[in-house]
């Protein structure tokens, strides 16, 4: 959406005026306008408090102060510019809106009088935590630097690790109101041209006042399928993670305001591979991630599967008649599926707004109220709190925390299903989930690659940590510009 232009005014007290109503100079005590006057002009220095270093801006004032009158002649804008602001990033603009909108961002704009144009000194710095490890992809070897919630530093990061030439930042505003920084990032050797341009198009397509929630406020912009609850894009806080992808053939969406890096496309087996995997030799690194697949697929299929084993016992093979409840309990099985799933929501919701320092007190009261007094009261079995443990177990061990999310619904689902139609229901559930899952698409990439459609070899690679002297061809389904590592 284009923005209305304002050209600068003749008079530069009109110029003044218009910057002070438009920034709201009198009303927001962070805004500051300096009236100031060197080599016998007047000047006027707007720029946010907080947003600007104070040494860099003392610097240049002092030496404003140094000039005469005749030391910006015969051209201001081209003495000022080239040879008495000596700072680096500087900049120039016509449009009073502009100025405005850069000002809210973070640099300094100066109006001169006598000039047609507002110079921007971009001196800006942030309040920024340090870069340390995330919580969600932690690895026991490895580095502990990790993406914070300013884009100049996770752009610095990235850079940092892809040292290519071809390396792409492509910078843009989103948001009407909030003109939040957004960088668009790629190797452009790699990366497929038509995937860059078409995701350039979806995001400067998105038109809304602002993005409090940051990339998952682009993600639904994106992505589409409202209502499906699998990830189409993986995040990220780890800058080797986003190099890798990149290498790929992959394109990040950097959000200024958020540790968390798009990569898209990404498949359904981008959110069950870990860091960690590729921080071990190949045949570790291949046995972690088969466990994760285990724990990952007892997540989804472990509870449905026992209550139908539960109530239909003649289904049970010979050795396996232990499997079902010795004591059913007081409640249905199926409310007791439900209601511990309920309560383990609870636990991990409170678990979030907890304190760190309450943190031991709300794992006791799980761990006896839900636990042992439940059993006893009746409520519960024991049978339901071990798969349900295993069910929960394999829910934290998925590497993705949206993916997580998404098994679970798909996990009580299945089990509703299976409550009202028995083994028709379970069958039909799986199937219509596998058939749901492989229809999906990602940025028109199919969800399920590349086991359907199917390709042998980087199945292979999917399913087993291959060695990374053996993966020596890039992803097919990326249409990368150059294939061969």
């Amino acid at each position: 959406m284009e923005k209305e232009k304002q050209p600068l005014f003749q008079s530069y007290s009109k110029n003044i005026k218009y910057m002070d109503e438009r920034l709201g100079v009198d009303k927001s005590f962070d805004i500051v306008h300096l009236d100031l006057e060197y080599a016998g002009k007047e000047m006027a220095l707007f720029f946010v408090d907080g947003f600007v270093k104070d040494d860099i801006m003392h610097l240049l004032m002092k030496l404003l102060a140094k000039l005469e009158p005749e030391d910006l002649e015969p051209d201001p804008l081209e003495k000022l510019i080239k040879r008495y602001i000596p700072y680096v990033e500087l900049d120039q603009t016509d449009d009073l809106n502009q100025a405005t909108d850069m000002v809210l961002s973070g640099p300094t704009a100066l109006f001169v009088e006598g000039i047609n144009k507002a110079i921007i000194i971009d001196a800006r710095t942030y309040p920024v935590r340090s870069p340390g490890e995330p919580d969600l992809e932690r690895v026991v070897r490895g580095s502990r630097d990790g993406y914070v919630e300013t884009i100049v530093f996770n752009t610095a990061l990235t850079r940092r690790r892809v040292r290519d030439r071809s390396l792409r930042m492509e910078y843009m505003q989103i948001g009407r109101r909030s003109q939040t920084d957004i960088c668009l990032c790629y190797l452009d050797d790699i990366a497929d041209k038509d995937r860059v341009e078409e995701l350039k198009k979806s995001l400067k397509l998105i038109d809304t006042d602002g993005l409090p929630m940051a990339e998952k406020t682009i993600e639904e912009y994106i992505s589409g399928r409202h209502w499906n609850p699998y990830p189409t894009i993986r995040y990220t806080e780890r800058p080797d993670t986003a190099a890798s992808h990149l290498y790929e053939g992959h394109v990040l969406v950097i959000i200024d305001g958020s540790p968390s890096v798009m990569i898209t496309p990404s498949t359904y087996w981008h959110h069950l591979s870990h860091a960690e995997e590729y921080r071990q030799k190949p045949l570790v690194g291949a046995y972690l991630r088969m466990v994760r697949f285990i724990a990952v697929l007892a997540s989804i299929f472990i509870l449905p599967l026992y209550y139908l084993f539960s109530v239909h016992p003649e289904l049970l093979p010979k050795g396996m008649e232990f499997i079902g409840p010795n004591d059913p309990g007081v409640l249905p099985l199926l409310f007791q599926f439900l209601f511990a799933e309920i309560g383990i929501d609870i636990l991990r919701m409170a678990a979030i707004h907890t304190p760190t320092s309450l943190a031991t007190a709300i794992g006791l009261v799980a761990a006896i109220l839900i636990g042992q007094v439940a059993i006893e009261v009746g409520l519960f079995s024991y049978e339901v709190i071990l798969y349900l443990s295993i069910a929960a177990i394999g829910t934290y061990a998925t590497p993705s925390y949206e993916l997580s999310l998404a098994n679970r619904i798909v996990r009580i689902v299945l089990l509703l299903t299976t409550a009202s139609f028995g083994v028709v229901g379970y069958i039909g559930g799986v199937t219509l989930w596998i058939i749901y899952i492989t229809r999906m698409q990602s940025f028109n990439i199919p969800y399920f690659w590349p086991f359907m459609p199917f390709s042998f070899k980087a199945l292979r690679d999917v399913i087993i940590r291959s060695p990374i002297p053996l993966k020596n061809r890039r992803p097919t389904f990326l249409n990368p510009q150059d294939p061969d590592r």
